[in-house]
């Protein structure tokens, strides 16, 4: 917090024309939502501090500085603020808003108008573990910073791809539109939120700005395909309770490993209902924990399950679980957290492939009656892996994908 502290002083200090509430803006709750606005000093230099149109090169740098910027969910401030920065000095309205301790969005607009047409949005968390930034060339030789850039070059690290290789193509379409004046004042809104990855706080959070669009456009890894819709999800936490005891008389307690071992065993035959545009359910059984040594038999035990969701529905498949794990365990206990079925998708855009997705998303977090686009570079084949990277030219087609998307969203309605 000191870092994000000492950086939104500089920009107050070094800006010309700042409020810490805009007249023009609704009374908001300081406890809920924190805001730091700055007023461009013109719609003209909003594209970037030269007045030329942003280039790959602008494109790649911005990508870099986000990935070396370590920002696993829980710890996205610093990310936040260089973003807050970086904005700011190409002439957006930049606020942050609360959304959880420590914890901001980024909401960017041109001019003072807050409601617009279209936002574009994307995550700046990530999964863990941070893994450096590396540049290298197509036959994979490292690259030195200052190495001529070339569209082949492939760059690696968390993040490049899920999902700051969205953001930074995000943020450099809508400069470029601004640039070309495509776009304008009323037009497009950028939101960068936080905690996609674990718990959606940011884009709950967004609910709380009071605003509606006709589309949102959200910025995932889709292998630069247009997304028809991805797999729904139900989370449930799974306890086998146990009872104590010396491991040489196992005959005096009740071992609770064992007991979710049956559960689990149960679990991996149920038959869960899928769907011809989705495809399988599938469940992954991502957490296992308990006991405290291996002479004692353990008196709890813990599983955490994940289920991907392509058919039926979530109350639905939380019944089948239930029943076939409580058919041989009944002692054990069940936490369904969240559920969510099949998301379908708006990709009524030319001149894209489509496909379907196994992941989950904001998209269900935010509420509205908008479209919804989902369309990013990078294959998520490689997200959450030690070898997550994306080619520049990924970046590049991204950015005129983006501004394809969101001059298709500003088309006047018939």
């Amino acid at each position: 917090m000191k870092f994000i502290t000492n950086t939104l002083l500089l920009c107050l200090l070094s800006s010309p024309i700042v409020a810490l509430r805009s007249p023009a803006l609704p009374e908001l709750d300081h406890h809920k939502a924190q805001n730091i606005i700055s007023t461009p000093a013109s719609l003209a230099s909003s594209s970037s501090s030269t007045g030329q149109e942003p280039s790959t090169a602008d494109l790649v740098h911005l990508h870099k500085s986000l990935v070396e910027i370590p920002s696993i969910t829980g710890a996205e401030a610093n990310a936040t603020a260089f973003l807050v920065d970086y904005l700011r000095g190409r002439g957006f309205t930049v606020e942050t808003q609360y959304a959880a301790p420590g914890r901001d969005n980024l909401w960017a607009y041109v001019g003072k108008t807050r409601q617009t047409r279209v936002l574009v949005t994307s995550h700046i968390d990530t999964v863990p573990p941070y893994w450096p930034y590396e540049r290298k060339s197509k036959d994979g030789t490292l690259l030195s910073e200052d190495a001529p850039l070339s569209s082949s070059d492939t760059i690696w690290g968390r993040g490049t791809v899920d999902a700051k290789g969205s953001v930074a193509s995000i943020i450099l379409a809508v400069e470029q539109l601004l640039h070309s004046d495509t776009i304008g004042e009323g037009d497009v809104a950028i939101l960068v939120d936080v905690g996609e990855e674990k718990g959606g706080e940011g884009i709950r959070a967004a609910n709380n700005l009071g605003l509606s669009w006709e589309s949102v456009i959200f910025g995932e890894p889709t292998q630069l395909k247009l997304g028809r819709g991805h797999k729904g999800g139900l989370g449930f936490n799974v306890t086998a309770h146990g009872k104590a005891g010396h491991s040489g008389y196992p005959e005096l307690g009740e071992n609770a490993i064992s007991q979710l071992v049956r559960g689990l065993n149960a679990l991996l035959a149920v038959d869960l209902p899928g769907s011809e545009e989705f495809g399988n359910t599938t469940l992954n059984i991502g957490l296992i924990t308990g006991g405290v040594a291996a002479n004692v038999i353990p008196e709890t035990a813990f599983a955490t399950v994940h289920v991907r969701v392509a058919g039926g529905t979530p109350a639905g498949i939380e019944k089948q679980i239930r029943e076939a794990l409580l058919a041989v365990e009944p002692s054990l206990t069940f936490d369904f957290p969240y559920g969510i079925g099949p998301v379908s998708l708006d990709y009524d855009v030319d001149g894209f492939d489509t496909i379907v997705l196994n992941y989950g998303t904001d998209i269900p977090g935010l509420k509205g009656d908008h479209k919804k686009y989902l369309y990013g570079p990078g294959d998520f084949l490689v997200t959450h892996s030690d070898h997550e990277h994306l080619r520049v030219d990924d970046l590049e087609e991204a950015v005129e994908g983006y501004k394809k998307l969101i001059t298709h969203a500003l088309e006047k309605k018939d």
